[in-house]
């Protein structure tokens, strides 16, 4: 019963170790932010962010 149980802990390796790290990056989307804003005002109405919109951006790796 132990040789089954160490066979299955072996068998478990999904090479997550092996991944490169998560090269996406989220951030606030200010241009989007600006232009709702912008237009809001133009017509009187006041904008109050409960969920502020997001940018998702991928990094790019420098070839040092």
């Amino acid at each position: 019963m132990a040789v089954a149980g160490l066979s299955a802990c072996a068998s478990m390796d999904d090479g997550r170790a092996s991944l490169s790290p998560d090269t996406r990056t989220i951030g606030p989307d200010e241009a989007y932010r600006s232009r709702v804003e912008t237009i809001a005002r133009r017509r009187g109405i006041d904008v109050t962010w409960v969920n502020p919109p997001v940018r998702e951006e991928t990094l790019v790796a420098s070839g040092d």
